[in-house]
């Protein structure tokens, strides 16, 4: 089974470290993916910038909003794609992710969504 975890970072948190901090944390991120992949569960992962676009379609127009969104305290702040046997293999691999340390882990399992 396929499970994604994602990275919910605080808005602004990123720009509040210094550069030693960002890298230092980053470094921790390479090898926990690393970690990972030497388990042969990780199927890909990747940090997401702040700055994004929504799209939205009503009525057959479609809108694109440019962010920040205000409105919004959290965001993406990246993912890790698992290959797990169960949602307990995928929440110890959550417990095992460094950015628990100063983000959210949301685990979700990756599937049709339409049943």
């Amino acid at each position: 089974m396929s499970y994604m975890l994602l990275i919910i970072e605080p808005q602004g948190q990123r720009s509040g470290r210094t550069a030693e901090e960002g890298e230092d944390l980053y470094q921790r991120m390479l090898d926990y993916a690393q970690k990972l992949q030497s388990r042969g569960v990780l199927l890909g992962t990747n940090s997401l910038r702040g700055e994004s676009v929504r799209l939205q379609r009503r009525a057959g127009k479609s809108r694109f909003v440019d962010g920040p969104f205000t409105e919004a305290k959290e965001f993406i702040g990246g993912y890790f794609l698992l290959d797990c046997g169960s949602l307990g293999e995928a929440r110890a691999c959550a417990e095992e992710c460094p950015a628990a340390d100063w983000a959210t882990i949301e685990i979700r399992e990756v599937g049709p969504c339409y049943t």
